[in-house]
């Protein structure tokens, strides 16, 4: 077997089931979830409706590359979204369907990494989505993690890489929003971003999954492809991006999404996914252009975030250092005790499951910059955020 699958930690979500399998929490209350980033708001109806009455085409075999309506509305959604340069992004050049940003997170590493460089690095925040780390041990290349703290608001300080690591960089994941803080990128890193790719010819992988999740309609999250237009880049050279429908429009089980961008890498990663067999069946397309050519479910979407995050942040204030994301739906809140101990014993008074930080980094400069934080996905109705923020005061104050 492949020798590098013993080099995988185990997901985040069994370690939390160890820890909680190591307590007993109160029989008489409700346990409330607020660990994994699963949206519970109800999805589009008419999303629903579309993907019902198409359930017939799944007597045919859908093609890798997807139904042209299907690329057409991601590529109209795409262009309006990240103010790109009329007619750059196109339909037929710049767009594939994939079933959800994980497993194509996961695939891409595989095209872009050289099995014939043995020092190959592929680069991530730190704190990070485990998939990032997965796919670059799996692909040949070693992981190198960037400390994401306080110091640097969550965002790595890439100034700072050594020139030898830039070198050694096939691949940098960056998530933004990010995955679990929230931090937005601006524009401005973005290009910098982009010209260290074309100065030590790696490239970009930007997960965007959370980029529909954000607070002020007015000042929606910048993008990698929307830096691109700015500077003029109108072929995405070196720079790809993921989106979802998951968040977005509260489909996780519809496993749908795109990656976008620099069309001479999606050439060949449409090559490797004819191959790899995950096709999106036709039903899941046309459900898919649905839910992109609406927005107005994505506005009733985040202002039923925005009402959470009022309401718990309300209870939370003076309780836990915890403030407000610039986007995504998750809180980073800093804990008076050690990350993995407070959502253990969290869990034992409260029975309210929330996810250590420790869990979702690696130690890396000496420091595992999530160790004394914990995740908490703002998913559940809004009467049990309200009810967990509580719960989650009641513990700290007896502390």
């Amino acid at each position: 077997m492949n020798p590098d699958l013993t080099l995988l930690h185990p997901y985040p979500f069994e370690k939390l089931a160890a820890l909680k399998a190591a307590v007993s929490a109160p029989a008489h209350l409700n346990d409330i979830m607020l660990s994994i980033g699963e949206p519970k708001h109800e999805p589009p109806a008419f999303v629903l409706d579309t993907l019902v009455k198409n359930l017939s085409k799944l007597s045919n075999y859908p093609t890798t590359k997807g139904l042209p309506e299907l690329r057409t509305a991601i590529a109209t959604w795409a262009s309006k979204r990240f103010q790109l340069n009329a007619g750059t992004f196109t339909a037929d050049k710049h767009v594939l369907p994939v079933n959800g940003t994980r497993e194509a997170l996961f695939a891409f590493a595989q095209i872009i990494a050289d099995r014939s460089k043995p020092d190959a690095l592929i680069v991530s925040p730190n704190p990070f989505y485990q998939i990032y780390e997965g796919a670059a041990l799996l692909s040949g290349a070693q992981p190198y993690f960037l400390n994401c703290t306080p110091e640097n608001n969550f965002i790595p300080d890439f100034s700072t890489v050594p020139a030898e690591i830039w070198q050694r960089c096939q691949l940098l994941f960056i998530c933004s929003p990010g995955n679990p803080t929230g931090a937005v990128m601006s524009t401005a890193q973005l290009k910098d971003l982009i010209a260290l790719a074309d100065k030590y010819d790696f490239v970009i992988a930007s997960d965007e999954c959370y980029s529909e999740l954000y607070f002020d309609e007015a000042n929606p999250p910048a993008g990698l492809l929307q830096a691109c237009a700015e500077l003029g880049r109108d072929d995405f050279a070196r720079c790809v991006v993921f989106h979802s429908l998951s968040k977005r429009s509260n489909l996780p089980g519809l496993r749908s999404g795109f990656v976008g961008g620099d069309a001479k890498i999606l050439e060949k990663f449409l090559l490797y996914r004819t191959y790899h067999g995950c096709a999106m069946p036709v039903p899941t397309q046309l459900a898919s252009a649905a839910a992109w050519e609406d927005e107005q479910h994505v506005i009733e979407n985040r202002a039923a975030y925005r009402q959470k995050f009022d309401a718990v942040l309300d209870v939370l204030a003076g309780v836990l250092p915890v403030t407000k994301p610039d986007a995504s739906f998750y809180l980073w809140p800093k804990t008076p005790i050690k990350g993995e101990l407070f959502a253990q014993q969290l869990f034992a008074q409260q029975k309210v499951t929330v996810l250590p930080g420790s869990f979702l980094a690696r130690e890396t400069n000496g420091i595992n910059p999530g160790e004394d934080y914990v995740r908490l996905a703002l998913v559940a109705p809004l009467a049990e955020c309200i009810e967990a923020a509580q719960r989650i005061k009641q513990f700290v104050q007896s502390l």
